[in-house]
């Protein structure tokens, strides 16, 4: 388990978010240039997480993880950003197998950018803690 798993399941669970970027176009790891627009990528920045002592024991991590909207217009972007701020920050419970103890908090949003075919781009990044049984 991953803070992207983490923010993937908040943001496919967003019935505002998936109103604005349908949940195929919500993506790990890369999108393709050619993706329909308004899409979403979840990409892992950094990740700490102390060493567990014992077999079964609960492994705490950090990690910063960044999501980028690639929207058909700046207007959009900005919308999308703050639905994706909404959906992934506050009081919302995780249940997710292995995992306790998460808490998503913001953590800097990037710079307007031109993406590939002249869509427009910014980062939101997250402050995911959460504690799992390895």
């Amino acid at each position: 388990m991953s803070g992207t798993d983490l923010i993937t399941e908040l943001l496919t669970k967003s019935a505002s978010v998936i109103a604005a970027v349908p949940a195929n176009r919500i993506k790990g790891g890369s999108l393709a240039p050619d993706i329909p627009l308004n899409a979403l990528l979840i990409r892992e920045v950094t990740s700490v997480d102390r060493q567990q002592l014992k077999q079964g024991a609960v492994v705490h991590t950090v990690e910063r993880i960044s999501v980028t909207v690639r929207a058909k217009s700046w207007r959009d972007q900005r919308a999308i950003i703050r639905l994706v701020r909404a959906a992934c920050v506050g009081d919302r419970h995780i249940e997710l197998p292995g995992i306790t103890k998460v808490s998503v908090r913001t953590a800097g949003r990037g710079p307007d950018m031109t993406g590939p075919g002249q869509s427009f781009e910014q980062t939101q990044d997250f402050r995911v803690t959460f504690d799992a049984i390895v």
